[in-house]
């Protein structure tokens, strides 16, 4: 079953991406194609546009979409894949813009077959790719309180974590957790104190996704490449639903422009920095218009960085 998907800060992301009619650009989420449609329209016959994605069913969508355009190009896997892609191509320091578009995509949450959602009863899976890695289930069966207990605390930022994950390993013995509304009634059943507008289970499931898909450490992979995969002036835009991941790219913009932060009490060589990206404007969300019609752009943060040398 296709899913609509709406693209979130689309004008933004063009605007920040600066498109040029023979440039060539790189789609590091391609999701369901929304602004790799809207970067392929802003096209001439010259440019290019790569795109990656680690989930099978973005790949076909995107095959079916653009796969008869000889501008596209997709592959299938983690984006820190991108910078032995574009090295293989001989586009290294060619890139003109490059977009990640972080977390988990509207066809996956709305999809209860891919594990995702609490709203709908589904197998407990969360894998962006199915085909790799363990499930959340399985990770669920095996991992000890401790471990939960660290995952949910750190990628969640839930502050009933030790709570949560004594009762998981209490359930678990009498019954396996096989689905999602399995584990989202025991999250809700765990947590004393209800947050306004948001489920229970909210933090929890982002914090085994994350987990799951080592979403924050291949985050962190990919941005060391940027550099070196854009052109002069090229710019990097990266559209976050977190802080978690919204820091990792602050502080990676910054520490590109500024150098690494200097202790003060140790007594270092005056090593001249050369900054190789500047941080174009600020950090932008999402309008009240948009958000009207595309709730989950609420948390949407998108930072833009371009290469300066």
């Amino acid at each position: 079953m296709e899913h609509v998907h709406q693209p979130v800060l689309l004008a933004e992301v063009l605007e920040g991406l600066d498109i040029q009619p023979d440039g060539i650009y790189v789609d590091g989420t391609f999701g369901r194609g929304g602004h790799a449609g809207a970067i392929l329209d802003g096209l001439g016959p010259e440019g290019k546009l790569l795109a990656m994605d680690k989930d099978p069913e973005a790949v076909h969508s995107a095959e079916l979409q653009y796969g008869n355009d000889p501008r596209f190009e997709i592959e299938q896997g983690a984006f820190t894949m991108l910078g032995q892609l574009v090295a293989e191509r001989k586009l290294q320091g060619r890139i003109n813009g490059l977009l990640l578009d972080l977390g988990v995509s509207s066809p996956q949450l709305d999809d209860p077959a891919r594990g995702f959602s609490f709203s709908d009863d589904g197998p407990l899976d969360m894998r962006m790719d199915p085909g790799a890695g363990i499930s959340a289930a399985a990770w669920l069966a095996e991992a000890s309180e401790t471990a939960i207990s660290d995952v949910l605390k750190t990628y969640g930022e839930e502050r009933f974590a030790r709570r949560i994950a004594r009762r998981i390993v209490q359930q678990r013995k009498l019954q396996p957790l096989e689905t999602t509304r399995q584990l989202a009634e025991l999250v809700a059943a765990a947590v004393p104190v209800r947050e306004k507008h948001k489920h229970p289970a909210t933090r929890s499931f982002q914090a085994i996704r994350i987990y799951i898909n080592r979403e924050l450490e291949e985050l962190e992979g990919v941005l060391e490449q940027v550099p070196d995969m854009l052109a002069v002036k090229g710019r990097l835009a990266v559209i976050s639903f977190h802080s978690l991941e919204d820091r990792i790219v602050k502080r990676f913009i910054r520490r590109e422009y500024r150098g690494e932060p200097r202790l003060l009490d140790l007594p270092l060589p005056d090593i001249e920095h050369r900054p190789r990206l500047r941080p174009v404007g600020k950090a932008q969300r999402a309008g009240m218009a948009e958000t009207a019609i595309n709730p989950r752009a609420r948390s949407a943060v998108l930072r833009i960085a371009e290469r300066l040398q």
